[in-house]
């Protein structure tokens, strides 16, 4: 019985089992079968040599086997060492244990910005050609951005009238990715789509709607044939809802869904219920996605999204403005999309300057804004590694210092693309002291021209588009309805 093969099971001494039985077997053998007699001293030592090594297997196997746990052991313990050895460095008790910020986890380019402030000063005294710094030396190709797409996908043939509403959140980044992944997912389902809501926020305060923002005529029409277009649903689907789009059957959907989630999921809940909502909307559908599909999110970001008459309008006035202010480079000005508002910062959960006066106001902004989000139970919050990963946003010194490294003397003038900057006086001041020829939409345009717009985001943006140099303070989210800012933002970062 001691040497019958037992069932496997995920246990360390069931796997081993066999071996450790085998090599007790050999003993309780002879308790039950006479054993032979003991070999005498002068028997050869041949035979005594090769006994002592029959011996010795169980041993080694044993030995080898506890051998094997310790160095498992080991590699469990090794990352949690270097975990808790990462946090103690960089973690809020580094002030306690004496250890020495790593390098880049802290912030200083305020200290490095006056340390070389008389250097950028006398870097103006120096005639630089900076023709060359305007100078694009890449050949833009004119492209077009949506390749006809001939491969059709269909779930089954037209039906009954579905609809689809989806309830879009974030930016205005956000908000227009979103809107080109409801065009893809209202073709992938068959469906009629409602012009999407825009979800309204505790940090941004927007309450702007679809047709504020972009023209929505210009939106139906540009996706006749492609995608159906309503601006609310009929009132005989209103009636079974009483009226109210928050009866309507709402979804949640994982980020990033695949197309065979949404087939196999949402395609017979839209087919029995005949409208869906899906709240949130921000990135639930899969990048990688047929090529009908694909063609209908670009039809909708390059040619369906048009900016409104009356905010395309002042953003004209804006950049004429901006260009005549700008007579010293030949028209030529630098466009700086800067995101260093409260909201940005607080969820980035970095550190700057401001001590323990900017952590308690970051923890109370984000928890204001996304509740309990950054205290989940499993979520680690490390500012300094953030920092060394290069996942805080650049402060206005650190742009400055960057287009200055660039070649772009104190006679440039930029455009400053942003919302309401965090600590504006102290973080904007470095910021005008090596760009005096610094502009914004509040300084291009009157107070009555610019009262009618809710957000005045959009006009910046439209200013940003037709420039020769187009800057980010973080991670490039814009998704332009120009592929040659696109292109100016990799050569910006390359």
């Amino acid at each position: 019985m001691g040497m019958k093969a037992k069932p496997h099971h995920h246990h360390h001494y069931n796997g081993n089992g066999g071996v450790g039985g085998g090599g007790n077997g050999s003993e309780s053998s002879s308790s039950t079968s006479p054993s032979p007699p003991p070999s005498p001293r002068r028997h050869s030592s041949t035979l005594s040599h090769c006994r002592r090594k029959f011996r010795s297997k169980p041993i080694s196997v044993v030995a080898g086997f506890l051998l094997l746990r310790r160095f498992l052991r080991l590699l469990v313990v090794l990352p949690l060492l270097y975990v808790s050895g990462l946090i103690m460095c960089v973690g809020p008790f580094s002030g306690l244990v004496g250890h020495t910020p790593l390098p880049g986890s802290v912030y200083r380019s305020h200290e490095m910005f006056e340390l070389l402030w008389p250097h950028i000063q006398a870097d103006n005294s120096t005639p630089i050609e900076l023709s060359s710094v305007w100078r694009y030396r890449r050949k833009l190709k004119e492209q077009k951005p949506c390749p006809p797409s001939t491969a059709g996908l269909q779930l089954e043939s037209p039906g009954p009238s579905v609809y689809l509403i989806v309830e879009v959140n974030g930016g205005l980044n956000q908000q227009r990715s979103a809107i080109c992944n409801a065009v893809a997912l209202a073709g992938l389902l068959n469906a009629i789509l409602v012009i999407p809501n825009f979800e309204f926020h505790n940090v941004w305060r927007d309450p702007s709607t679809f047709g504020d923002i972009y023209d929505e005529d210009h939106f139906i029409a540009a996706l006749e044939g492609h995608v159906k277009v309503v601006k609310e649903l009929p009132e005989m689907v209103l009636e079974r809802y009483d009226h109210s789009i928050a009866n309507i059957p709402t979804l949640r959907v994982q980020a990033w869904a695949p197309v065979r989630y949404y087939k196999g999921e949402v395609y017979p809940i839209l087919q029995r219920q005949g409208v869906i909502r899906i709240a949130p909307f921000a990135n639930r559908l899969a990048m990688n996605v047929p090529p009908s599909i694909q063609h209908l999110r670009c039809l909708a970001n390059y040619e369906a999204l048009k900016f409104s008459s009356p905010i395309s309008n002042l953003a004209r006035k804006l950049v004429e403005r901006m260009t005549e202010m700008s007579s010293r480079t030949g028209g030529k000005y630098v466009s700086i999309h800067l995101r260093f508002e409260e909201d940005m910062v607080a969820f980035s959960c970095c550190l700057y300057d401001g001590g323990e006066a900017e952590n308690s106001e970051m923890n109370s902004i984000r928890q204001k804004g996304w509740g309990d989000k950054f205290k989940r139970k499993g979520r680690v919050t490390l500012p300094g590694l953030n920092r060394i990963d290069g996942k805080c946003p650049l402060t206005p010194l650190e742009v400055g210092m960057m287009l200055r490294g660039m070649g772009f003397d104190n006679s440039t003038s930029i455009y400053l693309a942003s919302g309401k900057i965090y600590w504006a006086e102290k973080h904007l001041a470095p910021l005008v002291k090596m760009f005096p020829y610094l502009h914004t939409k509040e300084s291009l345009a009157t107070p009555d021209e610019l009262a009618p717009f809710k957000v005045h985001i959009l006009l910046a943006f439209i200013n940003c588009v037709p420039r020769e140099y187009f800057g980010i303070g973080e991670t490039i989210t814009l998704k332009s309805t120009s592929p040659k800012v696109y292109l100016l933002w990799l050569y910006f970062y390359l």
